[in-house]
């Protein structure tokens, strides 16, 4: 093959890999019963949302006590404190809790409340708070625990039930459930579903749908 294929083939690979996003994301998006105009719309707000942090929340945090060359009945050493801004990204957090809220109407009550408690405590057991790189979760495990809950509590409405229960259960164990330790990030800025359409919380939907 010439070499001018290979790099033309390089310079098209991401367009590749974002096609395939984009066609698995709509799929996954009609299992959930949307329409397709109603699903390409619902991807292309996630794709705007994704550069859209809402603020929620400003607090002082300390940084870390200075080291003291004097004793401190001597001098006073007032501690480095900073402003630590939690925010929720419109649409990696707040686009998949709409729909989630729009489906659960049309989705079996009791299913979905188990699997989303059993999600929401595998997500928190396997959420590790990292400083300086936010909250990380093992990407494939929520989304498989949600599709295999759905299949197994709700054989016949697997793909909402996995919707909602990957999205809402990752939201609320991985992130909800750690705010107390976004204060030992130290990080200015928190966004729960930071990484917009490539976040956990939309990621972990598309696919326990697609899956289920």
């Amino acid at each position: 093959m010439p070499l001018i294929w290979i790099f033309f083939l390089i310079l098209l690979f991401p367009f590749f890999i974002f096609s395939f996003f984009v066609h698995a994301t709509t799929f996954s998006f009609a299992k959930l019963g949307l329409s397709p105009q109603m699903a390409v719309f619902v991807f292309s707000l996630s794709l705007i949302g994704s550069v859209i942090n809402i603020p929620i929340s400003r607090k002082k945090i300390i940084v870390h006590e200075e080291e003291r060359y004097f004793p401190p009945f001597l001098f006073y050493y007032p501690p480095r404190v900073q402003e630590q801004v939690i925010a929720v990204n419109v649409g990696g957090a707040v686009v998949p809790v709409i729909l989630s809220l729009y489906l659960l109407p049309r989705t079996p009550l009791l299913p979905t409340i188990i699997a989303t408690i059993i999600v929401t405590i595998v997500a928190k057991a396997l959420a590790k708070p990292v400083p300086g790189v936010g909250i990380t979760l093992p990407a494939f495990i929520p989304p498989l625990v949600a599709a295999a809950s759905a299949i197994l509590l709700s054989y016949h409405n697997a793909a909402p039930v996995a919707y909602i229960s990957g999205v809402l259960g990752t939201l609320i164990g991985a992130d909800l459930l750690n705010i107390p330790h976004f204060k030992d990030l130290h990080s200015y800025a928190i966004s729960i579903g930071g990484a917009g359409i490539f976040d956990g919380i939309f990621l972990v939907g598309v696919v326990a749908a697609l899956l289920a």
